[in-house]
């Protein structure tokens, strides 16, 4: 047992000596942990930010004048007065996403409680703020006409509406975690993966083969090893990027997330060491990569919730240990749970860990077993 595990331990430092001087790879890994999870989060924004909007005022009222002042920073840039022969060329040229034209006699209409309109006008090239902006304009003008006119909607319900873990709806929360939690199940396939594809390329597999070992001690140095660096990269995330430059607050114990990023990690790993066994080279591995990769950040809960999917997808998924730690992620980061309410979800991990494990190592043993 004393021997395994010194010969386990000597094969991982080799790998994290081969790893090292990859400095591909290894470049690939500061940025994942790094610039990558500040692009995916500040990216991924859905909020209005700064949009350029402005308004032809053929009214001239009271009334016009407040609904233009209503629009400021940080949502909107400070609107700009242009005339209704300007509307055209402007957003032809990409100059302005919202252009509102609000007709003559406009307030004479809403004090006498005429119908009227106002006219929207949006570049819709900019998908994400033409479909969010647009909400917003009209939520804005509608509430200064109220106010204005002094009206308040009478209704029996008293809607009273709490966000909970993230009260200001700020998308860049879930997308710096997101992508963390995305980049420690593509680096962890790839990683192991690359690890054994590495040996047989470079024939370093044979010589292992000549050498006391066997296919477990071979199997759990690359799978320590690996998991060792993309924990590391996890807290570092964490740390410095989340917590520091982008300012997200971290509910639950970093601890308890770091458990579970080890649990998920025996299965991961796993995987990539299946893939690079079946694979015959390194561009295969890289094709499976592919295959396996896309469903897995698709289907595991992170981008679309398990009810908007089919029944049949549901339950297969369910059978992935991506799933059931997108799970355990979300709700250690953001709710701060704690492990009396993930403990089963964390299980599901672990017996599908060592299922994954099982089911790489068989078919190691079978192609090492082939070269002999």
């Amino acid at each position: 047992m004393k021997q395994s595990l010194y010969n386990i331990y000597h094969l991982g430092i080799k790998e994290l000596q081969t790893l090292f001087r990859d400095k591909i790879m290894l470049s690939l890994i500061v940025y994942s942990f790094s610039f990558a999870i500040y692009i995916g989060a500040t990216s991924a924004s859905t909020d209005i930010h700064h949009a350029s909007i402005a308004f032809v005022d053929e009214d001239r009222s009271t009334l016009s004048e407040r609904i233009i002042s209503a629009f400021y920073k940080p949502r909107f840039n400070p609107p700009q007065l242009i005339t209704f022969d300007e509307v055209n060329p402007t957003m032809d040229s990409g100059y302005y996403t919202f252009v509102v034209v609000i007709p003559s006699g406009f307030e004479k209409k809403i004090l006498k409680q005429e119908a009227t309109e106002i006219q929207l006008n949006i570049d819709a090239t900019r998908m994400t703020q033409a479909g969010v902006g647009s909400g917003y304009i009209q939520a804005i003008i509608n509430q200064e006409i109220a106010n204005s006119l002094n009206q308040k909607e009478i209704s029996p319900i008293n809607l009273v509406t709490t966000f909970k873990y993230n009260p200001n709806l700020i998308s860049t929360w879930f997308g710096g975690i997101n992508e963390i939690i995305s980049n420690i199940m593509m680096l962890s396939i790839l990683l192991s993966g690359a690890a054994l594809m590495r040996e047989r390329e470079h024939g370093t597999i044979e010589h292992l083969l000549v050498m006391p070992l066997n296919a477990a001690q071979i199997m759990l140095s690359k799978i320590w090893s690996m998991g060792l660096v993309i924990l590391i990269g996890v807290t570092f995330s964490l740390l410095f990027v989340v917590e520091m430059v982008l300012q997200i607050p971290l509910q639950g114990s970093m601890l308890l997330f770091l458990f579970a990023t080890l649990l998920v990690l025996l299965s991961t790993t796993s995987m990539g060491i299946f893939m690079a066994t079946l694979a015959q080279s390194m561009p295969q591995l890289g094709m499976l990569f592919i295959l396996i990769i896309l469903p897995l950040l698709m289907l595991s809960g992170g981008i679309s919730p398990y009810e908007s999917m089919p029944e049949v997808i549901q339950y297969i998924m369910y059978l992935s240990p991506t799933s059931h730690y997108m799970e355990v992620a979300q709700a250690i980061l953001f709710r701060g749970a704690d492990i009396t309410i993930i403990w089963g979800n964390l299980l599901a991990i672990f017996i599908i860990g060592i299922a994954f494990f099982v089911g790489a190592l068989t078919l190691f043993k079978r192609s090492l077993e082939s070269q002999n």
